[in-house]
């Protein structure tokens, strides 16, 4: 039986300039395209599982503006729930500026807009409605308040599904928050930003300089509060695939499959998709982290966040199957 894909999470409107080369501080570089699609890392990764045939429903904020009733639309479209979205009168749907160069890499910046509006109560009412159980999975970002997002991971865990975090950005979260994820996916950024918020908390030396392997097992250890992650964390390295890093287990390094980079924004958010809909429909946590990061490379072979998302028959003509 296959269980359901909450997320929890933002909604943004992207604004793109791609071109030649990325700005330094202070310069301005001419010459580029501009394009508007549907974004928030949370939307991102609703879309990577509901492609994927996983039953996905999102719980979030938009604004009564037209971004917002577009944003609203674009999800549907792609078959999520969004019974759990709400649009709160008088704030903006969140809206990113994203620059990408030649070789996809990019910069962002957010303004969070409805966003910041997606509070404790917002969540626990939705996840209360949306009802998650044992074989569901409660995946979370954090482009919305950190009490929002600590809300839901407590919520998923309590109702006995299994809850997944994306800590991006990493800014504010400590093991409080990151402790209620059964798995953790950060970049190796991230990752080390919860390290070094870790050592500041306690006073000792963050050691973030480390293998991405070493410091994701120092979070796997519980502290003297007993607050650690679950079960894994699942570090993104980019080109370089990923790490998982697993209780009591040695890491498992997973390389990605060969592809032609077009645009990087939007791999982690299908990476995060991926394993919350590969664990929902039964995958072990190896393969479903198998599955993440081939269609996160998947996800970088096409232009936009949701635009490169791989449908369930890519990914399988991609693993082979």
């Amino acid at each position: 039986m296959t269980g359901k894909v909450i997320v929890v999470g933002s909604v943004n409107v992207d604004l793109v300039a791609s071109v030649s080369r990325l700005p330094a501080p202070g310069e301005t570089v001419v010459g580029g395209r501009f394009d508007r699609q549907h974004g928030g890392k949370g939307g991102n990764q609703a879309v990577a599982a509901a492609r994927l045939r996983a039953p996905t429903a999102f719980v979030g904020a938009v604004g009564d503006d037209d971004f917002g009733s577009d944003g609203r639309a674009a999800l549907a479209a792609e078959g999520v729930d969004v019974a759990a979205l709400r649009t709160v009168a008088g704030e903006p749907t969140g809206v990113a500026l994203i620059l990408v160069d030649a070789r996809g890499e990019n910069l962002i910046a957010v303004a969070s807009g409805a966003n910041g509006a997606v509070s404790a109560d917002l969540v626990r009412d939705s996840l209360a409605a949306l009802a998650p159980a044992a074989g569901d999975v409660v995946l979370v970002g954090h482009e919305i308040p950190t009490a929002a997002t600590r809300a839901a991971l407590a919520a998923g865990r309590a109702a006995g599904a299994t809850t997944v975090l994306n800590p991006a950005p990493a800014t504010g979260l400590d093991r409080s928050v990151f402790g209620l994820a059964d798995v953790l996916i950060p970049n190796r950024t991230e990752l080390a930003q919860l390290l070094a918020a870790e050592a500041r908390r306690i006073g000792r030396p963050s050691a973030g300089a480390d293998p991405p392997d070493m410091v994701a097992r120092r979070l796997l250890e519980p502290n003297a509060e007993g607050d650690g992650v679950g079960s894994a964390v699942l570090v993104t390295l980019g080109a370089g695939g990923a790490v998982l890093v697993r209780r009591g287990a040695e890491p498992l390094d997973i390389a990605p499959p060969p592809v032609i980079v077009i645009d990087t924004v939007g791999a982690g958010d299908a990476v995060c998709g991926a394993l919350a809909a590969s664990l929902a429909g039964g995958s072990a946590l190896e393969e479903a982290a198998r599955r993440a990061v081939t269609a996160g490379s998947l996800a970088t072979t096409r232009a936009g966040a949701r635009e490169g998302m791989p449908t369930r028959a890519e990914l399988e003509s991609a693993l082979g199957s």
